[in-house]
C-alpha cells in the first residue's frame, strides 16, 4: 500500500506541473473541439429554422447528412436543438479545465456532481448515437466529433476524480481502481469505445 500511494504520488504531483496537468489537458483540448463542434450544429439548427431546405456543408449523401439529423425530433429533445447544451455544458468543463491547470483543487462534492452530470451527458451522447445509427439512419460528422469528445472528458474527469479517491468506494476498491488507472487501463477501455464506434461505422457506410 505504502508502494501504491508512492507512485499515486507521483501522478498526482509535480514540482513544475499542477496536480493532473495531463488529464486536465487533454479535458481542455476535448471539451474545446466540443465547444466548436456545438457551435457549428446551433448556426446550423438556426439556418434551418429559417429554411429547411438550407444546405449545410457537411450534407454529403443520405448517409452522412447533418440537415436529416438536424430536423429530427432527437436532435430537439428538449424542444430546441441540443447543441444549445453543448454550448453551455462544454463551456463549464472548459472552466473546470483551466482552472485545474491553473492548480485549483476542488471540493470533493463538486467533483462527484460534475461527473455525475456528465456521466449523464455521456449516455445522452450514445443514445443520439444509437438513434443515428438505428432510427435515423443518417450521421452528423459534427455529432460525431461530440460524441468522441464526450468520451475523452468523461474519461479524463473519471481518472482525476478516481486518483484523488473521490468516489464513494471503500479504501480497498479505491486501491485497486488507481492501480489499474495508473496501468493505463482507463485508456484501454477508451480506445476500445473510439474503436467500436470506428467498427459500427464502417459497417454502416459500406
Amino acid at each position: 500500500m505504502v508502494m501504491d500511494n508512492e507512485i499515486i504520488n507521483e501522478e498526482v504531483t509535480s514540482s513544475k506541473k499542477p496536480p493532473h496537468f495531463k488529464a486536465y489537458l487533454t479535458m481542455l483540448v476535448s471539451s474545446f473541439f466540443s465547444l466548436v463542434a456545438s457551435l457549428v450544429l446551433s448556426i446550423d439548427a438556426i439556418k434551418l429554422a429559417k429554411d429547411a431546405d438550407a444546405p449545410l456543408a457537411c450534407n454529403i449523401n443520405s448517409a452522412i447528412s447533418c440537415a436529416k439529423v438536424a430536423v429530427s425530433w432527437q436532435s430537439n429533445l428538449l424542444g430546441f436543438p441540443n447543441a444549445f447544451l453543448g454550448l453551455m455544458c462544454e463551456a463549464v468543463v472548459i472552466t473546470i479545465a483551466v482552472a485545474g491547470l491553473s492548480g485549483v483543487q476542488f471540493p470533493k462534492n463538486f467533483m462527484r456532481v460534475a461527473l455525475s452530470i456528465y456521466g449523464i451527458g455521456l449516455l445522452f451522447a450514445f443514445w443520439l448515437f444509437s438513434q443515428s445509427y438505428l432510427v435515423i439512419k443518417a450521421f452528423c460528422p459534427w455529432c460525431l466529433l461530440v460524441t468522441i469528445s464526450t468520451v475523452t472528458v468523461f474519461g479524463s474527469m473519471f481518472r482525476i476524480i478516481a486518483l484523488n479517491g473521490v468516489l464513494p468506494l471503500n479504501p480497498e476498491r479505491t486501491a485497486k481502481l488507481q492501480q489499474k488507472l495508473l496501468s493505463g487501463w482507463d485508456a484501454v477501455v477508451i480506445t476500445g469505445v473510439y474503436s467500436l464506434i470506428a467498427l459500427l461505422l464502417i459497417f454502416k457506410l459500406l
